[in-house]
């Protein structure tokens, strides 16, 4: 069983949070963006006590930290034109990451402009290993530090112990 941790929001409110989850981070970063907002994500998550099995690229990812993960957080960068034809980068790679079925997944791209449908066709190509997706955030470049709280916030969310 999971253990809870009680938070309590500047509202007073508590809430629980499934503590000692797992989570491995793939990334596949050009300029260093999408690699920061992973780093940001990972000592966010950290924080609330979870685990980070591994960070790694997506072109060669940690299968064992796969493995040993509850969640696989995967991240790239958004590329195309800035109007139209934006699609997440290494889809190809990430289609052909092992299979994750009964794993638990949640996507992230990095973007300058407009990311288009990147996040949708990213979390497709996600599904597609088998994963169970549970969401998934756009992040512009020039937010990265508040948009990765957000994305922690989120996944914390999807995380409660019900």
């Amino acid at each position: 069983m999971n253990d809870v941790v009680k938070k309590i929001g500047s509202d007073g409110a508590v809430s629980g949070r499934i503590r000692d989850v797992k989570a491995a981070i793939l990334v596949e970063s050009l300029s260093g963006n999408t690699w920061k907002a992973a780093e940001n994500v990972a000592e966010l998550l950290q924080q609330e006590r979870w685990t980070i099995t591994g960070l790694s690229k997506v072109k060669h990812p940690d299968y064992q930290s796969i493995h040993e993960a509850d969640l696989v957080l995967v991240g790239t960068w958004v590329h195309g034109a800035f109007l139209f034809g934006q699609a997440p980068w290494a889809a190809n790679n990430i289609a052909n990451l092992p299979a994750m079925r009964g794993k638990k997944a949640a996507a992230f791209c990095t973007f300058a402009l407009d990311p288009g449908r990147s996040l949708d066709k990213l979390t497709n190509v996600l599904g597609d290993t088998g994963a169970y997706v549970i969401g998934g955030l756009a992040m512009s470049r020039s937010k990265l530090d508040q948009h990765s709280e957000e994305f922690a916030a989120r996944l914390l969310d999807a995380t409660v112990d019900a």
